[in-house]
């Protein structure tokens, strides 16, 4: 059989106040998070564009790319225009 827990007013407010505040620190730690995803594909999307617009080295958008460089930001451009110069392609 399950203990019974008597809670009054006072002290389920301040156990829902509690989760409250816990829910939105998780929100705000993944948000902010995904926003930082969001910002280094934008700028790593953005750098590979104006590099194959200005030296026209064809650089494939691709998931794999995109995933790359959202994780790495603008490091893993660099990366990648390394690598295709040297011959390689992802």
């Amino acid at each position: 059989m399950l203990p019974v827990i008597n809670l009054n007013l006072i002290e389920f407010g301040i156990i829902a106040i509690l989760v409250i505040l816990l829910i939105i620190f998780i929100i705000f730690k993944f948000g902010k998070l995904i926003i930082g995803l969001i910002l280094n594909s934008i700028l790593g999307l953005i750098a590979i564009y104006l590099v194959n617009t200005i030296f026209d080295l064809g650089i494939l958008y691709n998931l794999i790319t995109i995933i790359i460089v959202a994780i790495f930001g603008l490091p893993a451009v660099l990366v990648i225009i390394i690598l295709k110069l040297i011959g390689i392609s992802i």
